[in-house]
């Protein structure tokens, strides 16, 4: 499970901008972000396989294009239980708080790309630790002090 990711935006609703590093800030998300902020989607995930088999479908879309700040491989994230915390790089710690979102309206990124699918497959979650993360580095879930990677 790994970074394959990292995207801001500074307007909401827009794709993001693919970056080598970001800044985590405790309970206000990714430095320089839309998102950023005091509430509980700080930060946004989505699974690299999910951007493949929209790619696979025909959709011309790559990492940063559904709004997401972090693209992952190896983690299913809509079946990832709310309270799970998530270790990326050495040390940030998220904790995610919601599971998809309901779009009220189509937003800019469904117009570009033909479709968006962080409303089914996206997960957001709050920063507990922050720090520095990078394309690459690794990722870990645990709930309190018990790894899951094993079962993921």
């Amino acid at each position: 499970m790994k970074i394959e990711s990292i995207s801001v935006s500074t307007k909401k609703g827009t794709r993001k901008v693919q970056v080598v590093s970001a800044n985590l800030v405790v309970n206000h998300g990714v430095e320089g972000d839309a998102h950023a902020g005091s509430w509980h989607r700080q930060v946004s995930f989505l699974s690299s396989e999910n951007i493949e088999k929209t790619r696979n479908q025909g959709l011309d879309v790559t990492f940063g294009d559904f709004a997401e700040n972090i693209a992952t491989s190896g983690i299913d994230w809509k079946n990832i239980p709310i309270g799970t915390r998530v270790r990326l790089g050495e040390t940030a710690v998220v904790e995610i708080t919601q599971i998809g979102k309901e779009c009220h309206k189509k937003c800019a990124i469904y117009y570009q790309a033909g479709d968006c699918i962080m409303p089914k497959e996206g997960v957001f979650g709050r920063v507990l630790e922050g720090g520095e993360v990078r394309c690459g580095d690794a990722v870990s879930l645990f709930l309190d002090s018990d790894p899951l990677e094993e079962k993921c």
